[in-house]
């Protein structure tokens, strides 16, 4: 493959402006998550009945609409053709939409009470879950419009991973401050989300300027014109990589929701010491800055999925090791911290490295049938991860019961306890076993494949230039 000119090396403005695209998303998403349910049940009361079916309807709502918002992407560019660009258009009209529903969310309800309150805070999520997708789709599927090959991919991905990392954390110093200071008042959640969202919407801006498009095509053929909405169907049987990512999404979500659901569990119960558990989170985000900088490296000498493939195999034999161990003999919770952190990190690589194999599942779509679809591929591989947490969640409350946890007992039964490392060790790494699996036996992009892709990728460009 020639050598990339000057012009077409990615820059550490690109690599930086891609990072702010996740810390910018993040800095509201992140509160959405870990602060919310304390929203609605100490400021707005809503009752837990009414709660779980309203959480139901928005989690449906959640997965649909991103492979909607996606092939809306992708079906009015095939259309219009905007000369700014595929993405970048729809990352300017949605920062401000994201950091204006998200504030409104956060406020507008607690001047309501009873069902008129219920009505406004339901349709205030829907509004900012749909500006969220309509900016998220956009910024994740701008990898592929940037990225040419594996090094380059394996770059922004690890970029991504640090803005998602520190978006993700300065929302939750920010809000608990304001929390210990005025309590759960509606005061203190209105000026979290409004300095969230400024801070967030300054960081999205700075992604829409420190980035561009330099993979979309500025002439459209017959093909490409002819995108419609039932293409993401035909995907999934002409490309097998995407169809491997989408086992992956399904099978990673459901290991990281059933491990984060039930992991206080096992520290209370089978180690007895939740304390502790909060040690786990001040480990992990060190060796997630030292993956997350080696990894393009490795990547570089590897090849990015040979690196997954090791890395998903290596992390599914420390869980079973770990499995094995705790059935032999006692494991104190400080060696069990120590351990699962480090299986954990090491199959997170398979996480922070994904994105750059969404890109090359989108240009293998190009190659097999003439038509870029960022959007529809990257919203169906998130719809396939929402689907994964889902399962996750819901599998592992429901596994509670089967294996006869009571919260009424100081002490669970054996039965119990067993059931408990089951879930905890032995659950992921079987997971992540079928992740790995995906990426063996379904993924199809070799060597000879990716210069093919490339010598087309070099042609189209040719013609585009004549």
């Amino acid at each position: 493959m020639a050598e990339k000119t000057k012009e077409r090396r990615l820059t550490m403005k690109h690599k930086v402006g891609y990072a702010m695209g996740d810390l910018g998303g993040c800095m509201t998403f992140a509160l959405m998550g870990a602060m919310v349910t304390r929203y609605y049940t100490n400021v707005l009361q809503v009752d837990t009945v009414v709660l779980a079916v309203m959480l139901l309807i928005w989690n449906i709502w959640d997965a649909v609409n991103d492979p909607l918002m996606g092939a809306l992407m992708d079906k009015i560019y095939s259309k219009s053709h905007n000369k700014h660009g595929k993405f970048r258009p729809w990352l300017l009209r949605s920062a401000p939409l994201v950091a204006i529903t998200f504030i409104v969310f956060w406020t507008v309800p607690t001047f309501f009470e009873g069902t008129t309150m219920l009505v406004v805070l339901f349709f205030c999520k829907i509004l900012y879950e749909g500006c969220y997708t309509m900016f998220n789709i956009p910024m994740g599927s701008m990898l592929s419009a940037m990225a040419d090959d594996d090094e380059e991919r394996a770059s922004l991905s690890s970029a991504r991973g640090f803005g998602s990392m520190i978006g993700n954390v300065i929302p939750l110093i920010i809000m608990p401050q304001l929390l210990a200071t005025y309590g759960d008042t509606a005061a203190a959640f209105r000026i979290g989300s409004i300095v969230c969202a400024g801070i967030g919407f300054v960081f999205c801006l700075l992604h829409y300027f420190w980035t561009e498009e330099r993979n979309v095509s500025d002439t459209p053929s017959e093909e490409s014109n002819n995108v419609k909405f039932t293409d993401i169907i035909n995907v999934f049987k002409v490309n097998r990589p995407f169809l491997a990512l989408c086992i992956h999404g399904v099978c990673i979500c459901t290991m990281q929701y059933v491990s984060s659901t039930l992991g206080s569990y096992m520290y209370s119960d089978v180690l007895g010491d939740i304390g502790i558990m909060s040690y786990a989170s001040v480990l992990t985000m060190p060796l997630s800055i030292i993956i997350l900088m080696v990894c393009p490296k490795l990547s570089k000498k590897l090849g990015l999925i040979p690196l997954i493939r090791y890395s998903l195999l290596i992390s599914c034999g420390m869980y079973v090791l770990l499995f094995v161990a705790q059935m032999l003999f006692p494991v104190s919770a400080i060696v069990y911290m120590v351990w699962s952190s480090l299986a954990s990190s090491v199959g997170g690589i398979s996480i922070y490295m994904q994105w750059g194999l969404v890109a090359e599942a989108i240009d293998y779509n190009e190659y097999v049938t003439g038509k870029r679809t960022e959007g529809s591929i990257y919203g169906t591989f998130n719809l396939a991860r929402r689907i994964g947490q889902s399962i996750g969640n819901s599998a592992a409350v429901l596994a509670l019961g089967w294996i006869g946890y009571d919260a009424t007992l100081a002490v669970q039964s054996a039965g119990t306890i067993v059931g408990i490392k089951a879930l905890c060790v032995l659950v992921p790494g079987l997971f992540i076993l079928g992740s790995w699996a995906a990426f063996r036996f379904v993924w199809n992009i070799t060597p000879e494949v990716q210069q093919k892709i490339a010598d087309f990728k070099a042609q189209k460009l040719e013609g585009a230039a004549k």
